[in-house]
């Protein structure tokens, strides 16, 4: 990659760690989205994104944790089967065609929660705990597609506690982010010792920008709600880089 390609590159990943951050995110869905209208190859797409997701929402989950929304109950049913199935899903390489087409389905389908959360505002509403079974199943799932993909699953976590009511705004970004944390440094993990996955010499300097862009947006979102216009200009860029990985 160019000097030009990665100063673009960690511009627009600084504004997406931002606004991913202050939902409890680590933004890998907009890393890829970015990556993929920049051309990077797809199997230099995964590792690239899963380090800077370990990042962003390792500083997340401090913020959300320190700010009392943090609860170990509704957490760890989920993370106890995803880890090792993210592991497993790291492992995978898929065929170039392949991965993009679930890359752009995935992308598309964050757009799609981007904007109905956007839309939706930050409204409160009764919460009850989930059923056991039910959220270790629904951990395993989100496990092997986050290591496949290299996206953490939050964006498919986050929905659905607030979907089914089993967490609340403030709580819902508390859980996601060490949900994706954990995921990420299992996928990242697999990578390395299953495929020997590498990273781009100015990884550095990418890692810099989603730092800096992850602390404000965790500060800002922890403490007050966020600013649904982001989301909404998020989710165009998700949606263009989801059709251009699935058409182009």
């Amino acid at each position: 990659m160019n000097e030009l390609l990665i100063a673009a590159l960690a511009a627009g990943m600084l504004v997406a760690a931002f606004a991913y951050a202050s939902v409890g995110h680590g933004g890998a869905s907009a890393y890829i989205a970015a990556m993929a209208l920049a051309g990077v190859a797809p199997q230099e797409m995964r590792p690239i994104a899963l380090v800077l997701n370990i990042l962003v929402s390792a500083i997340a989950t401090y913020k959300f944790q320190r700010a009392g929304y943090f609860r170990w109950r509704l957490f760890w049913p989920f993370a106890v089967v995803s880890v090792p199935l993210a592991f497993v899903g790291g492992a995978i390489t898929l065929p170039g065609h392949a991965y993009k087409i679930l890359v752009g389905v995935v992308l598309i389908y964050a757009a799609w929660q981007l904007w109905r959360s956007a839309r939706a505002g930050e409204e409160m509403r009764a919460v009850r705990e989930p059923p056991l079974v039910v959220a270790m199943a629904v951990g395993a799932v989100l496990g092997l597609l986050a290591g496949l993909t290299g996206v953490g699953g939050g964006i498919f976590l986050s929905p659905l506690l607030l979907i089914l009511g089993w967490a609340g705004t403030k709580q819902t970004s508390a859980v996601a982010a060490p949900f994706i944390l954990v995921n990420s440094i299992a996928g990242l993990a697999a990578g390395f010792t299953m495929q020997s996955a590498s990273l781009p010499a100015q990884i550095w300097i990418l890692g810099c920008a989603v730092l800096a862009g992850g602390w404000l947006g965790a500060e800002y979102g922890s403490r007050r709600f966020t600013n649904p216009f982001i989301r909404q200009l998020l989710a165009v860029v998700l949606a263009v880089a989801g059709a251009k990985m699935l058409f182009v």
